[in-house]
């Protein structure tokens, strides 16, 4: 397959063919606008803020507070990230400080909100699983039961935003 399909390379064959049939036919756009016809309406770091202490809230009640939340433009998505979990500990007055910050790449300010909620709700899941592991995907789809979709449907998202640009 292409490096075009560079977001897709875990995923069978079959599925990467389909998206260079779309790709090849200049589809994907339609495609992604069929499933999703609007970009979600956060547009600012507090409001980020808002919705993630809101899924937080419903899901995480127990786990540590959130320090920050924004979109980032550091964040590429070259470096394979779309959001950014850190932990930063620092002793402070002999006593351990420990901050929680959430970080959304400022490339999906223009994005629905279900890709939103995918990675807001993969950077949650990191209060509690540091790891990718299975414990940490289970929990992903505690929080968002169709989380797999969602990835698959980012991926096909950056897939159209790096070889046509953006569809909103």
């Amino acid at each position: 397959m292409s490096s075009i399909l560079k977001y897709l390379t875990a995923y069978p064959e079959h599925l990467q063919a389909q998206v260079q049939r779309l790709v090849d036919q200049n589809q994907l756009g339609s495609f992604l606008l069929e499933r999703y016809p609007l970009p979600h309406g956060i547009k600012n770091d507090g409001a980020l803020r808002d919705y993630t202490l809101d899924i937080k809230q419903r899901y995480l009640r127990k786990s540590d507070p959130l320090s920050k939340v924004i979109f980032d433009n550091r964040i590429h998505v070259v470096n394979n990230a779309l959001g950014l979990h850190t932990y930063l500990s620092r002793v402070q007055g002999g006593k351990l400080k420990s901050k929680n910050e959430i970080r959304i790449s400022s490339l999906f300010k223009q994005a629905p909100e279900e890709l939103l909620n995918m990675i807001v709700v993969h950077e949650l899941a990191h209060l509690k699983e540091k790891d990718h592991n299975k414990n940490f995907y289970q929990l992903c789809q505690h929080m968002q039961p169709n989380y797999h979709q969602l990835e698959f449907d980012t991926r096909l998202y950056l897939t159209q935003i790096e070889t046509f640009g953006a569809i909103y």
